[in-house]
């Protein structure tokens, strides 16, 4: 079986190595447009010695695929340092310590007394009869405005760099949607799922949070896709861009940039959604404007380095973010040499910040001097960060992370049925079905186990 595989990040990479993984023999050619691999995950080392991540900065621990496939490839994860437990809000002029434990949210001042008995009233709110609701509609509607402004939004910013008011609950949160339908309550259902836990002898349990410890690499994250690269080998083609895809018989031909078609039986498409939709006009251009239709927007990360003795010790945790009400150019910062070691030199600290996103794509588009004065004005005033970086690198996304905006269900829906119109053509990535790199993982195993569903040796069926 001969397969083409369209996109050298994480999910074309583990995509391939899965298949492998089931039919060693099985004949794969990976096509990307870039001159590196990575996609998203892109680490770089500075010659002072920051380390900084421009796009992914770990995995959570809490899925075994992407542990297995690091034990596959010979390397070892790196745990976050205890103190990233530790995150902050800034809210109304500082920062606030989110709580970990319900006596800290008690006694936390991020909301006021009230802000915490209306969260506390969450186990008798009502339900809603919207099958697809935003994320600001759900915190408002079972958290309160006030816990909405203050967490629920900058955790939409955190982790999509989205706008709440336009993110859907259940594409983005499907485990927070699930508790709800099931127990009626986030509160009820938290306690519920604890107790039935400690009942089977488990330690954890998959409550509505996402758990599990934040986990990277001594060298970055693109230590893992650089080991899966290592291992695909010659089968990498990098630097060649797919301009299109036509069909002849059962066969797919790609149309490269460079003149060459190529044909294989099946094709996986794993670039981002607008890439594919680009490559599948002539093909399909209802499939390829669905796919156009899923929004990136735009976001820059500004990493920041300073040398320990100019700056102090400026936050004791992993870092921080900014409720959007806060009009602040800055979504939020991680203190990166706070989360993993050898991230900065030992008398330095690196700071990483995130600007634009859904909610102002425009500041991350702003010229170089302009962006750093925007940051460098957030951090002075949220962490007393006054003096110019040692060393600053930015990187820049045009189009960063995918939104999944209410009807991407519905979206998904209408891709897949005219994907039965293609046999052997497969569309994956993190447009789809979760923007992790666990999702990205475990995606690529159901991939390779759609391809080839007979079980191996020592495998249940």
């Amino acid at each position: 079986m001969k397969i083409s595989i369209v996109g050298a990040g994480i999910s074309g990479l583990a995509t391939a190595h899965a298949i492998l993984t089931r039919n060693p023999d099985a004949e794969i050619t990976i096509f990307e447009a870039d001159k590196r691999v990575g996609g998203k995950v892109w680490t770089e080392t500075s010659a002072d010695g920051y380390l900084c991540e421009g796009g992914v900065n770990g995995f959570l621990d809490k899925i075994p695929k992407t542990l297995e496939l690091c034990k596959a490839i010979g390397i070892s994860p790196l745990p976050a340092d205890a103190s990233a437990q530790k995150r902050y809000v800034y809210s109304r002029g500082e920062l606030h310590k989110l709580p970990e434990k319900p006596p800290e949210f008690l006694k936390s001042r991020l909301l006021s007394v009230r802000g915490r008995l209306r969260v506390i009233y969450e186990t008798m709110a009502g339900g809603t009869d919207n099958p697809d609701e935003t994320l600001a509609q759900f915190g408002t509607r079972r958290l309160g405005k006030e816990a909405f402004e203050r967490l629920i939004d900058p955790m939409a910013s955190g982790v999509f760099a989205g706008d709440a008011s336009q993110l859907s609950l259940k594409s983005c949160f499907p485990r927070i949607h699930e508790v709800e339908a099931e127990y009626g309550s986030l509160i009820l259902g938290l306690i519920k799922l604890q107790i039935k836990a400690k009942r089977e002898g488990k330690n954890n349990t998959h409550g509505p949070g996402p758990g599990g410890r934040l986990t990277s690499f001594d060298n970055g994250m693109s230590a893992l896709t650089n080991a899966l690269a290592k291992q695909l080998g010659s089968r990498i083609r990098l630097a060649t861009p797919v301009k299109g895809i036509s069909r002849s018989g059962n066969r797919y031909l790609l149309q490269l940039d460079n003149g060459v078609e190529e044909e294989s039986q099946v094709l996986i498409l794993a670039a981002p959604a607008h890439a594919q939709a680009r490559m599948l006009q002539a093909l399909d251009p209802a499939l390829a404007s669905l796919l156009g239709e899923i929004p990136y927007p735009a976001l820059s990360v500004c990493c920041f380095g300073y040398r320990q003795q100019r700056v102090g010790q400026v936050l004791d945790g992993f870092g921080f973010l900014v409720p959007s009400k806060e009009q602040r150019a800055v979504l939020g910062t991680i203190v990166d040499s706070n989360v993993f070691p050898g991230r900065s030199a030992e008398d330095s600290i690196l700071l990483r910040s995130m600007v634009g996103g859904a909610r102002t794509p425009e500041l991350a588009l702003l010229p170089d001097e302009q962006l750093i004065d925007r940051v460098r004005s957030d951090l002075k005033a949220i962490l007393g960060i006054n003096p110019e970086p040692d060393f600053i690198r930015i990187f820049r996304h045009e189009r960063a992370i995918p939104q999944y905006v209410v009807g991407h269900a519905t979206r998904l829906e209408t891709i897949e049925a005219h994907l039965q119109r293609h046999p052997g053509l497969v569309l994956t990535g993190n447009a789809f079905k979760g923007v992790s790199l666990n999702d990205c993982v475990v995606n690529a195993w159901k991939t390779a186990l759609s391809l080839i569903p007979q079980p191996l040796d020592g495998e249940n069926a």
